[in-house]
């Protein structure tokens, strides 16, 4: 038997659903509140209590999420509990990774979506599990492949020795544990130069092209020097379009269904791991094409002209791009950005980014921090402070009188954006219209 300590946390679901397909048998334990993770958990009937020390029994595999320590209850005794075993969330990762061909993918920005990307162009090869942010995860019987979200929080990703790497982006992050942006690329270093096979870079990041990677490498993006090159890029409502060229040599003509510079590199990066691979181009372009997204990475709802939009951005490089892919998919419309942050470091680090990302909109609504949110010592702003640069930007609290303040707003693309739940206010705001 396993048992989670942490089960709802994104990956920790991810995993959960894994070692059920795998054949264990797979129990957690987690807050009460409904978190939309748990939906795949439920549907594999996986067993969910609530935070309790007898949940703990000797002869058990305890795999504890990286956000909880001994003071949690089960914690504390999976720990001094004879018979139990127990491993850190990564620490269990890493063994894993060794079963199967395996392509982590890092990066400050569009991990999630990547390895969504990754794990449906690989299946196109090859039997492919997958472990995703998005609190999904599959492993098929005798996969080959393996698409993993690799965070670099604490250094995490060092656990893994994967095949194959991605490296989207770096731009710095995690502030409460990183010292400065060499500490937080030196994370990236090491993590590359540990890959067993190749890692694949995008080109046209400075930070990125500052490494020293000793592990063979692939670049990807739109300069000439990069090995992996989109040539001829166009974008609109219905899609983009580019031609291909794969070590300066024309490869082939790519028409993919979805918008934002920041998709193109994503599929870039995917596209060098299945060139890696052996596939060719007629393979990429029918299966990058019907790739549909993963969860809170940009879904669209639509009642009429009213267009509401969840997604997880809560970093001000996200946010930019998040708001210039909403222009290209819809083209004159007025953009609403809905913003809940999450750590009280990331906006004191970033306050003047968050508030020039967040006024490339029409209209800005802040939410104020989650009540669970960690204060971080010697640091200490309200959400009031982020709304003071940003012009005519109003504070909401999320509930249903100021979800109907904001439906009134009219017609609109309304840009929900959080790695909380921010999708249960954009749900009542939905309820108005």
């Amino acid at each position: 038997m396993v048992h989670f300590i942490g089960i709802k946390g994104s990956g920790m679901a991810s995993l959960a659903c894994i070692l059920n397909d795998l054949g264990e048998t797979v129990t957690g334990s987690d807050i009460e509140k409904y978190i939309f993770t748990q939906q795949p958990l439920e549907a594999r009937k996986i067993k969910i209590t609530p935070f309790d020390a007898d949940n703990i029994q000797p002869g058990m595999n305890v795999i504890i999420g990286n956000a909880f320590d001994e003071s949690n209850c089960e914690v504390a005794k999976a720990l001094h509990t004879e018979g139990v075993k127990s491993y850190y969330y990564h620490e269990y990762l890493g063994q894993l990774v060794e079963r199967y061909t395996t392509i982590s993918v890092a990066g400050t920005h569009g991990k999630t979506t990547t390895t969504g990307m990754l794990s449906h162009m690989m299946s196109a090869l090859n039997k492919t599990g997958y472990l995703i942010g998005d609190g999904t995860g599959e492993m098929p019987k005798d996969s080959h492949y393996f698409a993993l979200e690799s965070c670099e929080y604490q250094r995490h990703f060092m656990a893994y020795h994967p095949d194959y790497a991605i490296i989207t982006n770096i731009d710095l992050d995690h502030i409460d544990y990183y010292k400065d942006l060499e500490d937080y690329k030196s994370a990236f270093e090491a993590f590359a130069n540990q890959v067993k096979k190749a890692v694949v870079v995008c080109g046209d990041d400075e930070n990125i092209r500052s490494l020293s990677i000793k592990t063979p490498i692939l670049t990807y993006g739109f300069n000439d020097c990069d090995d992996v090159q989109a040539v001829n890029f166009q974008e609109d409502e219905r899609g983009m379009r580019f031609d291909l060229y794969y070590h300066h040599k024309f490869f082939h003509h790519f028409e993919l269904p979805y918008v934002g510079r920041h998709l193109l590199l994503n599929s870039l990066a995917v596209i060098a791991i299945a060139l890696l691979e052996g596939a060719d181009g007629d393979l990429i372009q029918s299966q990058m094409s019907s790739f549909g997204g993963v969860k809170r990475r940009f879904n669209i709802e639509e009642n009429g002209q009213y267009v509401y939009v969840d997604d997880y951005a809560h970093h001000p490089t996200a946010i930019k791009a998040t708001i210039e892919a909403a222009r290209v998919r819809f083209p004159g419309k007025k953009i609403i950005a809905i913003f809940k942050p999450d750590r009280y470091s990331r906006i004191y680090a970033f306050m003047d980014d968050f508030a020039k990302s967040l006024s490339s909109a029409d209209e800005v609504v802040l939410c104020p921090f989650p009540e669970n949110a960690k204060h971080e010592e010697g640091i200490d702003i309200t959400i009031e402070d982020l709304q003071k640069l940003i012009p005519n930007a109003e504070v909401m609290v999320e509930n249903e009188a100021n979800a109907k303040r904001l439906a009134a707003y009219g017609e609109a693309v309304y840009l929900f954006m959080s790695s909380k739940d921010i999708y249960k206010f954009k749900n009542i705001v939905k309820s108005f219209h």
